[in-house]
């Protein structure tokens, strides 16, 4: 049973039969029995068939509910029996927004130091695609904001506050200001990140308190870009002071606080609620909860 809502799980998430069976490391005539079994287990049609798929039916969507709760506590109990046998070991796949990737070092590498076994897959999200990830259980847990956005029911950890600076090259009008406010970002050249970050949302929101517009003429959802665009001179931009410290220490850039007001924005750890959790999601929010410590010290 537990296969075949994997199966289920898989094909729901890919929308198509061939990929589902290619993640499932099945062929594409065992994977559609699967289902076709699981229909007749469950006493309902889950998928709507013609030439391809057409989707879930309803009651497929609820027993897609209802498979991932069950999968992802099938997993937590194997993983604990694993822990029990071998010690910590397995994977970790962490999804975490852009402007913490630098700080995420912070996490991993105590919590690699202490669980030597356990290997750790980064990837860079926005905010809700860290959120549908685990839940689809694609992701283990994220590093996101916990403040301004509605997160549903889940774990989460606090590890720092995020302050923000406008970055500027050297030679920029703005570059001898010991601060600015918000509203001296009008009619600047900024270049921020896309509309589907979190970071911009905020970003975006404290322009207009302020009264700016805030139209980017320059947009990505890299901050490698962003910084690179400011280091011409010709474009500013607005980033978390951990990333901006990270970059201003050779002299090419230039940080400025932004005041008038200084804003802060909470970002934490996160993982699937689940009572109890899994030993490596355990030990990843025990190791979250020294990080946060440390940094207050």
């Amino acid at each position: 049973m537990i296969d075949k809502l994997e199966m289920f799980i898989a094909l729901a998430k890919e929308g198509h039969f061939g990929r589902a069976a290619e993640v499932c490391g099945v062929t594409q005539p065992t994977l559609s029995s699967a289902i076709k079994q699981l229909e007749e287990q469950l006493g309902v049609q889950l998928v709507f068939r013609g030439s391809r798929f057409q989707g879930l039916t309803p009651e497929g969507q609820r027993v897609l509910d209802r498979a991932r709760r069950i999968v992802g506590d099938t997993r937590a109990l194997r993983d604990e029996m694993r822990a029990l046998r071998t010690g910590l070991a397995g994977n970790l796949r962490i999804g975490v927004i852009p402007t913490a990737l630098p700080m995420i070092s912070d996490l991993t590498t105590p919590f690699t130091r202490r669980h030597p076994n356990v290997r750790v897959t980064i990837l860079s999200r926005t905010s809700v695609e860290i959120l549908a990830g685990i839940e689809r259980l694609d992701l283990d847990a994220g590093i996101t904001y916990l403040d301004n956005e509605p997160l549903g029911r889940v774990a989460q950890v606090p590890l720092y506050s995020e302050f923000y600076r406008l970055i500027c090259a050297p030679g920029s009008p703005l570059a001898a200001r010991a601060e600015v406010t918000w509203a001296d970002l009008a009619g600047l050249p900024l270049c921020l990140l896309t509309g589907d970050m979190q970071n911009r949302r905020i970003v975006s929101q404290h322009l207009a308190e302020a009264g700016v517009t805030g139209l980017p003429m320059v947009e990505s959802n890299s901050t490698i870009a962003l910084l690179a665009h400011v280091m011409t001179g010709q474009w500013v931009s607005v980033l978390p002071k951990k990333l901006a410290d990270l970059f201003v220490q050779s002299g090419r850039l230039k940080a400025i606080p932004i005041l008038g007001p200084e804003v802060e924005h909470l970002v934490g750890l996160i993982a699937a609620q689940r009572d109890p959790a899994t030993p490596l999601i355990t030990a990843l929010l025990d190791a979250a909860r020294r990080v946060a410590e440390d940094s207050v010290r």
